[in-house]
């Protein structure tokens, strides 16, 4: 039951004096009077007047919680909703390569591309996500999978040197279109992060783009790194050095990788473009929701009406009838 007009409930309110009035102006009608012993008195019957003294203060409360009931207009609703999903499935191939600690994004690369995908991740419910890695060589961290909140885990322990160093794009692009070519689902999506160009692996990025093509998988690429030079973190003997490196890598063919497969290449410079990157992304590939919804509402202020007129005669013909005061 829901109420077109719950302000009304305020007038309940009212209650609070009228109840303090009446057990006030009871308090001053109280009379006394002095006698040797009431013992006697116990065998007299008590009056029926007695039983009733209380019901016509109880009815004219009852009048004001109907009526109050009443004016905040109550509505059942018989109503129906009927909802389909149909969700996307989207393979994650990210570059974990020793440039990927390059400090041009903050804290660097790698781990703001976790933090942004993570984000991409949890919103989106409704579809299979999974992970590959590549650097030197590539691997499946995660298969498709609904279970978001395994995968933000996983995504937590990515790092540099999970596998060999290099830049294998191609080998990257490859993988993750093996894992998610079989699925039924219309819509198959890989979003491919990397910051350099291909120098690794047996698979060219062109050669694993048209396989991408053949099993209709869409490819997004995103460029990672700032225009100039970055710093890069080296471990030495003598501590961490930072090396500064040129942010170049081959644009041409990330481009290409996203024509060919009908997907978009993105440039992210800094923590927010890679984050409105992943919202143009997330725009682009909505999950197809059909949804179709009825309602009906019913008033049910009648009742309340009914009793609370109910409430007033029964206290109405009380007061003239047995409880009626004579001057």
């Amino acid at each position: 039951m829901t109420f077109q007009n719950p302000e009304y409930f305020f007038l309940l309110l009212l209650l609070i004096p009228v109840i303090f009035w009446y057990f006030w102006e009871m308090r001053k009608s109280d009379a006394s009077l002095q006698i040797s012993s009431h013992a006697s008195i116990r065998k007299f019957p008590k009056s029926t007047r007695l039983y009733f003294l209380h019901v016509p203060f109880v009815c004219r409360v009852l009048t004001i919680i109907f009526l109050s009931i009443a004016m905040a207009r109550p509505q059942l609703s018989n109503s129906w909703r009927s909802e389909s999903t149909e969700g996307i499935d989207i393979m994650l191939s990210l570059d974990v390569s020793g440039t990927m600690l390059a400090e041009d994004l903050k804290p660097n690369r790698l781990e703001a591309a976790k933090d942004v995908a993570s984000e991409f991740i949890l919103s989106r419910p409704n579809d299979n996500i999974g992970l590959v890695v590549f650097a030197g060589e590539s691997f499946a961290q995660c298969p498709l999978t609904t279970d978001h909140t395994v995968l933000v885990n996983l995504f937590k322990s990515i790092e540099y040197g999970l596998v060999e160093d290099g830049t294998a794009v191609g080998l990257g692009l490859a993988n993750a279109v093996n894992r998610i070519k079989d699925s039924p689902t219309k819509s198959k999506v890989v979003i491919l992060l990397t910051d350099g160009s291909n120098n690794a692996g047996d698979i060219s990025p062109l050669t694993a783009a048209e396989i991408a093509k053949t099993f209709g998988v869409r490819v997004y690429t995103i460029g990672v790194g700032s225009y100039g030079p970055a710093r890069i973190p080296v471990p030495t003997p003598l501590g961490t050095q930072y090396q500064t490196i040129e942010s170049e890598f081959d644009e041409e063919t990330l481009r290409a990788i996203a024509s060919t497969t009908g997907g978009e290449y993105f440039r992210a410079t800094d923590n927010n473009t890679l984050r409105e990157i992943y919202k143009q992304i997330d725009t682009l590939e909505k999950s197809k929701i059909k949804v179709q919804e009825y309602s009906k509402r019913t008033e049910n202020y009648g009742l309340f009406v009914a009793l609370s007129l109910l409430c007033l005669f029964v206290e109405l013909l009380l007061r003239n009838t047995l409880l009626r005061k004579l001057p």
